[in-house]
């Protein structure tokens, strides 16, 4: 089943069950992709599905932050929230070994020696595991801890 037709499947399922927390983040999720549908005019592929969840629960976190910056726990908890549900659509991220494992392998393939070269390292790392739901912000933070 695609993810279009999973998110309307689970949109008819919140309505009837009167979960206003899911139908929206669930509406939202769908618009996304409809959205990305008529930019592109195509249907969105696994990569497309994944780069336009990755991109929202990005907002997600940073609104978060945001809020509980300025004082406003409660919007802070309603994107986490948010954030949680949309993470249940996406495929399972690869475990720390297995980032670990591809780091060593990428800066052994790459032959980079230091930190200037971490953009290559970056690329190969971020290519195996292309489809995957990744963090760069964590592959960054370790590929320089590795070549520093």
């Amino acid at each position: 089943m695609s993810l279009l037709a999973q998110l309307q499947t689970d949109l008819v399922t919140a309505m009837k069950a009167k979960d206003e927390m899911k139908l929206g983040t669930v509406r939202m999720l769908k618009t996304a992709l409809m959205k990305w549908k008529a930019d592109n005019m195509k249907e969105p592929d696994e990569a497309a599905e994944l780069q336009v969840m990755n991109t929202l629960l990005k907002q997600r976190r940073e609104s978060a932050d945001s809020f509980r910056k300025n004082g406003r726990e409660e919007a802070a908890l309603k994107e986490e929230a948010e954030y949680a549900l949309i993470e249940t659509y996406m495929p399972s991220a690869p475990s720390e070994e297995a980032i670990d494992a591809a780091i060593l392998e990428a800066i052994t393939a790459t032959g980079a020696t230091s930190a200037k070269q971490m953009g290559l390292v970056m690329k190969a790392v971020q290519a195996k595991f292309a489809g995957q739901r990744v963090d760069g912000k964590v592959i960054s933070e370790k590929v320089k801890g590795k070549l520093a």
